[in-house]
């Protein structure tokens, strides 16, 4: 499947949150929690994360957004986060190339991001783009646990 990576826009947050949720309920799904903040938050939610995070969208070559991903700079350290592939697009690649094109958007020295423990299939995809697990644990209001992984670069600055 073809898909295009561009920088996501405000106005895309509507459409970014209909593939979050649809996205996220399979890690719903995993852990038996529907309370997940994911499926919870609002497009005002979406909406305010563009002050914070550079948004890439995945885009389809029907116009649709198959996917996103956000990023964080903070000093050399980048926090990603909301790497998301609408279930129609899964498994075609898509999650690997919105994770490759945040990291050349946001270059930096260390890469962190977080999943569930139990998701396979995203920490075997962290895994192959060189992310390990540092720690594993729960955040505040979460009952799910985390895996913590990272990334280190030397080359980028």
């Amino acid at each position: 499947m073809n898909v295009t990576i561009v920088k996501a826009q405000q106005a895309d947050a509507k459409a970014i949150l209909h593939v979050q949720k649809l996205a996220y309920r399979s890690e719903a799904e995993i852990y038996n929690d529907y309370s997940i903040l994911p499926l919870h938050e609002t497009v005002s939610d979406v909406e305010k994360a563009f002050s914070e995070y550079m948004i890439l969208k995945a885009v389809a070559s029907n116009g649709e957004i198959a996917g996103s991903v956000r990023a964080k700079k903070e000093n050399d350290q980048i926090s990603i986060a909301k790497l998301m592939v609408h279930p129609d697009w899964q498994n075609y690649g898509i999650g690997r190339k919105l994770m490759e094109a945040i990291e050349q958007e946001v270059p930096g020295k260390r890469y962190s991001l977080f999943t569930g423990s139990k998701s396979v299939k995203n920490l075997a995809l962290y895994q192959k783009l060189g992310y390990r697990i540092y720690k594993e644990g729960q955040l505040p209001g979460e009952a799910t646990v985390f895996a913590f992984m990272e990334k280190t670069r030397s080359s980028h600055v």
